[in-house]
């Protein structure tokens, strides 16, 4: 019994060293064919406009093609569960978002995957203020103006969103809390959409990410009244934050994330994580980020860990405290 079990465990730790041999072998060559980036939100929103400059930058670097594949749907989660059951093989990778790895969970019991065992990081991106919107025909120029008009007329301005439960949702229910008023909610299927139906009046409000809202603005296709952020946005640098506005304490941002299937091997990981912070570092593709608005925090996986874990506690506190639900 003894030589048959010293003989199983030798046959163990030779197939452990097996594998690894033949994992490591996989990342040497890794990639060898086309791989794709899942985007869970609809064509031309800022994540799929990040999304189109980073599978380019990274598929250079890389040596392989990388096919942005668009999957809106549930803040995110459609994208989400087609990823946690996606092969390992660092073939498939996940741009998501703090609207569904930290605030989605809060509302889906029932997903179909678990966002802390099935889905790991590669690294975090960077962070995109939101800036508070209307459509140019409305009389409000200011926060204050906006707050007074809703406390005039409770539920009777509308405000459109990427959807139930996303961020431009959570950000307007904050900011409802901060300062005591009631708008009327209504969700649309992407961030395009919601922008859309500002620009062409079936709602009045919204929550628009900076990279798409700058030039609308410029354009004078859509009124600022706030910035989302802790400081001013370099690229709106006349428009206050909403906490200087008149909502103290106020800060909400759309932060991006890189992520794969769990159980990927580490090597590959490791390579998508260089190249991933090769390409924020790149002086042409930062800028052209930075001229987006966006605010770039490139770092090794383990950093997306603290961050996740204070921004669930922090849209956690909300939903519950304001009662909020998926249910219309």
């Amino acid at each position: 019994m003894q030589r048959l079990s010293l003989r199983a465990l030798l046959s163990f730790a030779v197939c452990l060293c097996a594998a690894a041999a033949s994992g490591a072998a996989a990342a040497a060559g890794y990639p060898d064919r086309p791989m794709r980036m899942v985007v869970p939100w609809s064509v031309g929103g800022s994540t799929d406009l990040l999304g189109r400059i980073l599978a380019e930058g990274m598929g250079r670097r890389l040596g392989a093609s990388i096919v942005v594949e668009n999957k809106p749907g549930a803040t995110g989660t459609i994208g989400y569960a087609q990823v946690a059951r996606a092969a390992p093989d660092g073939y498939t990778v996940l741009l998501g978002t703090n609207s569904t790895f930290a605030i989605a969970p809060h509302f889906y019991r029932d997903l179909p995957y678990d966002v802390a065992k099935d889905i790991a990081p590669v690294g975090m991106i960077g962070a995109n203020q939101q800036v508070l919107c209307v459509h140019p025909d409305m009389p409000a120029r200011s926060l204050a103006d906006l707050v007074a008009r809703a406390k005039e007329r409770p539920g009777a301005i509308t405000y459109a969103s990427s959807g139930m439960g996303g961020s431009s949702h959570l950000a307007t229910e904050l900011l409802m809390s901060l300062t005591g008023i009631d708008m009327l909610h209504v969700p649309y299927r992407g961030g395009a959409p919601a922008v859309q139906a500002i620009l062409g009046g079936q709602t009045q409000v919204g929550f628009v990410d900076i990279s798409v809202a700058e030039p609308l603005i410029r354009a004078g296709k859509l009124r600022a009244l706030g910035t989302s952020g802790a400081a001013r946005a370099p690229l709106l640098p006349d428009t206050p934050t909403l906490a200087e506005a008149g909502a103290p304490g106020f800060e909400s941002l759309t932060t991006f994330g890189l992520f794969v299937p769990a159980g990927t091997p580490q090597d590959v990981v490791g390579r998508l994580n260089a190249v991933l912070n090769e390409v924020l570092a790149d002086p042409k593709t930062s800028g052209q980020l930075a001229a987006q608005g966006y605010e770039l925090t490139a770092g090794p996986p383990a950093a997306y860990v603290d961050y996740a874990r204070e921004e669930t506690g922090k849209w956690g506190r909300l939903i519950e405290q304001r009662n909020i639900s998926l249910q219309p």
